[in-house]
């Protein structure tokens, strides 16, 4: 998008090099701490691909909008079911790109720890609707802060168990 132009970003796949070479020179600057990596849409789709790499220690990864789905209707779960460190989504009820039931039956098959927060009424990037929200009592930004609180919560819980 540097050019002015906006055209499609490159396959996940051709940024994992990418990626885990900036992940890399953080494990180095910040040894010791937990490494967390955590992306929305694509870059969660990245990050998991990152954790599943041998090359890293990953302590956990969250996917805000995970694109389960392909751009031919396709389930995208190879991904997910490498990984090995605990792994949350944060999911919008209504985001077409990741069909619930679909994550449900995925998430049944991975075999480390994984969580799940729904944001009710919400599209691949949280939005929900007005009418929606004023018929509920809520507001986007109490939303967005329930989902914060779960992702805090997912870290505390993460370093105390480990995947199978």
């Amino acid at each position: 998008m540097s050019g002015g132009k906006r055209r499609a970003p490159p396959k996940a796949e051709k940024l994992v090099d990418h990626h885990l070479g900036i992940v890399k020179d953080a494990a180095v600057k910040y040894q010791g701490h937990p490494l967390i990596l955590m992306g929305k849409s694509m870059g969660s789709r990245v990050s998991c691909m990152v954790a599943s790499s041998t090359e890293v220690d990953v302590s956990a990864v969250v996917c805000l909008g995970y694109p389960l789905k392909g751009v031919n209707g396709a389930v995208r779960d190879e991904t997910l079911l490498q990984l090995k460190v605990p792994t949350m989504f944060v999911q919008g009820s209504k985001d077409a790109l990741c069909p619930l039931d679909k994550l449900l039956s995925t998430q049944k098959k991975m075999t480390c720890k994984n969580e799940l927060h729904i944001i009710d009424g919400g599209d691949h990037s949280f939005k929900v609707g007005k009418k929606y929200l004023e018929s509920k009592g809520l507001n986007q930004y109490d939303l967005e802060m329930e989902a914060v609180t779960k992702i805090s919560q997912f870290f505390q819980d993460s370093f105390t168990e480990s995947c199978t």
